[in-house]
C-alpha cells in the first residue's frame, strides 16, 4: 500500500478529542467541502494518463432509464419528452429526475451523523436547493480523474468456490478486498478511486430482463461490511472514491451491522442514535465521496482479459449548485 504518512491513520482519527471520533474534520481545512477527494491531486492525475495503452474507453454509467420501477421508492421515474419547433427541429426536457436513481455520486451533504452533524460541521440550516454548501458542484469544480482500480470481487468468489447469492445482503469483509486485489496482481495507491464489482447490477438487470423480479419483495443487495474494519481500510488506502455496482456500496439492509457508536449522555456514555449504515459514517465523518450503482462488467471483462486491473477513470458530476447527487458520468479508459 502507497500512502501519504502526512495524513492521520483511522486509529488516529479514532482518538481524536478536536473533532467527533472517527472524524477527518479539519484534518484537509476548517472550511473544506471535498473530503477524501483531496487526496486526488494534479501529480495523480498526471501518473494516471500515463495507464492510457490502448485508448480503449468503457462507460461505467447505467442507462437513465434502467430502472422502469425505481429501486428506492421515493426516487421516482424519470419522463422524457422530445419537442420540436418545427419540422425541421428537435429538443428535449426531462422531468422528474432524480440524480441518484442510477449510476451516481454521493455528495457530502447526502448523509449527516445523527450525533455529530454533517462533513465538517457545516451548517445543516445551508443545506438547501441553491445554497452551494457541501453542493454536488464542488466534486465538479475540482474534477474527478485518476487512477482507477478494479477489485472484481463477483470472479475472485467465484474462483473460490464461494460465489456470491444475490438473493443475501452478504456483507463482504475487507480480507476479501486484500485477497481479491492479491488475485489479481494489482495494489491499491494514495488518491485512487476504487471501483468494487459485485456483479448485482448484472444480475439486476438480467431478472428485470427476464421478468423474474418479486414486486413485493424488499430491495437485498451485497455489499461492503458495514464496519469500522471497512472505514478503516479505505481511510487508510487514502481512497479518494469508492464505487461498486450495487445499490449503496455497502450490503443493504445494514441488519447485523458491526458499527457500534457511543454519546455522551446526560453524562454517561450510550447507545446512539446511529442506524448501523457505513454511509453515516463514511460521508459525514470522513467525507469519502462515494459512487453507487456504477456499471463494471464490462470493464472487468476487458481486465480480466489482459490481466491489467488499473486504468484512468474520469467521472464528470453535474455542477449543481447545491446538488445533493449527480449521476456519475463516469467512464474508464484504458
Amino acid at each position: 500500500m502507497n500512502r501519504d504518512a502526512s495524513f492521520p491513520r483511522y486509529s488516529e482519527l479514532l482518538n481524536r478529542t478536536d473533532a467527533p471520533p472517527g472524524s477527518s474534520w479539519g484534518i484537509f481545512g476548517t472550511a473544506d467541502e471535498l473530503g477524501t477527494l483531496n487526496f486526488l491531486t494534479p501529480e495523480h492525475r498526471k501518473q494516471a494518463a500515463g495507464l492510457v495503452a490502448s485508448g480503449n474507453t468503457h462507460s461505467l454509467d447505467l442507462p437513465l432509464d434502467a430502472f422502469p420501477k425505481p429501486l428506492i421508492s421515493h426516487r421516482g421515474s424519470l419522463e422524457h419528452n422530445v419537442f420540436g419547433l418545427n419540422e425541421f427541429h428537435r429538443d428535449d426536457r426531462i422531468d422528474n429526475l432524480f440524480p441518484q436513481a442510477t449510476s451516481q455520486i454521493d455528495g457530502l451533504r447526502h448523509f449527516g451523523n445523527p450525533d455529530y452533524g454533517f462533513y465538517n460541521d457545516a451548517d445543516a440550516s445551508k443545506l438547501i436547493a441553491g445554497d452551494p454548501t457541501l453542493g454536488i458542484q464542488r466534486f465538479a469544480e475540482h474534477g474527478i480523474a485518476g487512477r482507477g482500480v478494479l477489485l472484481d470481487v463477483a470472479r475472485y468468489l467465484q474462483h473460490t468456490g464461494e460465489p456470491l447469492d444475490f438473493s443475501q445482503p452478504r456483507a463482504i469483509p475487507v480480507n476479501v478486498l486484500d485477497a481479491t486485489a492479491e488475485y489479481q496482481g494489482v495494489s491499491l495507491m494514495s488518491g485512487d478511486i476504487l471501483m468494487v464489482r459485485f456483479g448485482w447490477v448484472g444480475h439486476r438487470l438480467e431478472q428485470q430482463h427476464l421478468n423474474a423480479l418479486d414486486d413485493g419483495a424488499p430491495l437485498v443487495s451485497v455489499g461492503l461490511e458495514p464496519s469500522h474494519a471497512t472505514a478503516e481500510w479505505l481511510w487508510d488506502h487514502q481512497v479518494a472514491l469508492a464505487a461498486a455496482d450495487n445499490v449503496a456500496l455497502e450490503a443493504w439492509p445494514a441488519s447485523g451491522s458491526k458499527l457500534t457508536v457511543q454519546a455522551e449522555i446526560d453524562g454517561k456514555l450510550a447507545a446512539s442514535s446511529h442506524t448501523g449504515m457505513l454511509h453515516r459514517i463514511l460521508i459525514p465523518l470522513l467525507g469519502l465521496a462515494i459512487g453507487e450503482l456504477w456499471y463494471l462488467d464490462e470493464l472487468a471483462q476487458a481486465c480480466h482479459d489482459d490481466k491489467r486491473y488499473d486504468c484512468m477513470v474520469v467521472a464528470n458530476p453535474l455542477r449543481l449548485p447545491g446538488g445533493v447527487g449527480s449521476p456519475s458520468n463516469a467512464m474508464a479508459i484504458r
